[in-house]
């Protein structure tokens, strides 16, 4: 046992030297206080490092298929009324809505931007008077009621029960409403009368809209805004010449938050100097995966913007309103969070002992053996 502890002590590349031959100098206690605190603070350093979360960034093909697009916004227009807007949103595959109401909200506000109520897009007001039947007579006694579409039905047996159903008629037929008075759905809900009560107001629309992930488009417009030659007598039905399309964008994204997300859009304010004019947002759209250290994938997207103001033409109608066009970039970011692993904490501390360390004593031999030679040349005489 002896003989092998023997052959273990021989492999020891350490030799002690007795404390009878140490020589400890002024300048060695300064450089190794000096290198010492060096060393404690590259080693903090590095624990930081460690202990920080660290993204890492990666660009691949999106190969996603059958998506769909979340558009979050929150807009707010001060000089057109609640039931006077409307979202509508339209993509390259065909797919159209128009007069979006699901998962909306929209407040009115006053010429200061105050809420006055804050309410779901429906008529909602109580009907006044008897309904007329679509044949013409008033209701009568178990007759289930059938309201005419004035016109726009695509079948014979379709009904328009409420002035949003009509108006939706004339939409699909692309028609312009000429006069809401005339229609007995609207005059029984009051819908003229509501448009004159909002006069001068404004209105916050919030809220998301789901689209299928190809390029396309959404709007806010007048309610009744059709590209057709009903139009400008539809304006003056409303006792509206012109169309203020003024906007501040409180929020606009597309898809869920993640951290260190920026939405360029948020907070733009855009003030109209001409009436009935067009302005557009050219939108990028690049979908985008985080993946954080811990918890689920969020999928969602990031964008870059363009914008441009249409004006009215002489001798055209430029369709009044807020655009938003946007496309989908081929290309997905990846965002990856990710910590230093353990070995190379262990690996870049042992670097920084050991570096620290050797420089020291390089420097520490250097100025001893300096110092020794000035000091032999002054015993002999041969310092100046």
């Amino acid at each position: 046992m002896n003989r092998v502890f023997s052959r273990v002590r021989n492999l020891d590349v350490y030799p002690k030297v007795n404390e009878d031959f140490y020589s400890r100098t002024l300048s060695g206690g300064v450089i190794t206080l000096a290198s010492s605190i060096a060393m404690l603070f590259l080693v903090f350093s590095e624990l930081e490092l460690y202990l920080k979360t660290v993204t890492e960034t990666k660009l691949v093909v999106d190969t996603s298929r059958g998506a769909k697009l979340k558009i979050n916004f929150d807009i707010t227009f001060p000089a057109v009324s609640c039931t006077l807007l409307s979202l509508d949103a339209i993509d390259i595959s065909g797919e159209q809505h128009l007069d979006i109401k699901h998962t909306v909200m929209k407040n009115r506000i006053d010429a200061r931007g105050n809420l006055i109520q804050m309410r779901y897009d429906r008529i909602g007001t109580p009907k006044i008077g008897k309904p007329i039947q679509k044949h013409g007579g008033e209701i009568e006694r178990n007759e289930t009621y059938c309201g005419s579409c004035y016109g726009a039905e695509l079948s014979v047996a379709e009904c328009c029960n409420s002035c949003e159903e009509v108006r939706d008629a004339y939409r699909r037929r692309g028609w312009g409403l000429m006069n809401p008075d005339l229609i007995d759905q609207c005059k029984r809900e009051g819908f003229v009368q509501r448009i004159k009560a909002e006069e001068g107001e404004g209105c916050t629309m919030y809220g998301s809209l789901e689209v299928n992930k190809v390029a396309g488009n959404f709007h806010f417009v007048k309610s009744f805004h059709l590209e057709n030659m009903h139009l400008p007598h539809e304006s003056k039905a409303f006792g509206e010449d012109s169309y203020n399309i003024s906007h501040k964008i409180n929020k606009l994204s597309f898809g869920d938050y993640y951290p260190g997300i920026v939405n360029p859009l948020d907070g733009v304010h855009w003030f109209q100097k001409t009436p009935n004019g067009m302005y557009q947002y050219f939108i990028k759209v690049v979908p985008t995966v985080y993946t954080p250290l811990r918890g689920s994938v969020i999928r969602s997207n990031q964008f870059s913007v363009t914008e441009h103001y249409k004006g009215p033409e002489i001798g055209q109608r430029t369709a009044p309103g807020v655009f938003f066009f946007y496309d989908l970039s081929g290309i997905e970011v990846n965002f990856t969070e990710t910590h230093t692993s353990f070995l190379h904490l262990l690996t870049n501390i042992c670097a920084i002992v050991g570096g620290i360390f050797t420089v020291a004593g390089i420097v520490d031999s250097f100025i001893y053996h300096g110092q020794k030679a000035l000091k032999k040349k002054r015993e002999i005489g041969k310092l100046g």
